[in-house]
């Protein structure tokens, strides 16, 4: 299993959101400066991460992004999910998924759930604060 590079860049670009003060307003610009993600991405994702409610976002004179929530409560599931959806390791595990030749046959299918739970799990007990290097 592998995070797609926009998964791993939302995760560097939130990490450095939570080194700065909570009410700090930031910009994909600042955000991209500090982290080296190319700015067009940086855009996009901080636009994907507020529409996934991690970020709020104000516009006009003092305006920017910042968490919606302290790091310590946003985890690194929360982050993967924001980017690429629910956390599913097969298709099968996913609601309404029907599209493998072996589905009625496949004696793994009921426990990829159990599988799936374990990663979701494990994404889900690291917090920002850890990736951010200190238990904000």
């Amino acid at each position: 299993m592998r995070l797609s590079s926009l998964a791993d860049y939302a995760v560097v670009m939130l990490s450095a959101a939570a080194r700065h003060p909570r009410d700090a307003r930031l910009s994909a610009t600042l955000l991209a400066d500090e982290t080296g993600v190319p700015l067009p991405t940086a855009q996009k994702l901080m636009g994907r991460l507020a529409g996934a409610g991690l970020l709020e976002s104000a516009r006009g004179t003092g305006g920017g992004f910042r968490l919606s929530r302290e790091p310590c409560s946003i985890s690194l599931a929360d982050i993967v999910e924001a980017v690429e959806g629910p956390i599913a390791m097969t298709a099968c595990v996913e609601q309404g998924k029907h599209d493998c030749g072996l589905e009625t046959a496949c004696k793994v299918r009921p426990h990829w759930s159990v599988v799936n739970g374990a990663v979701k799990g494990a994404l889900a007990g690291v917090s920002l604060a850890s990736l951010a290097g200190a238990e904000l």
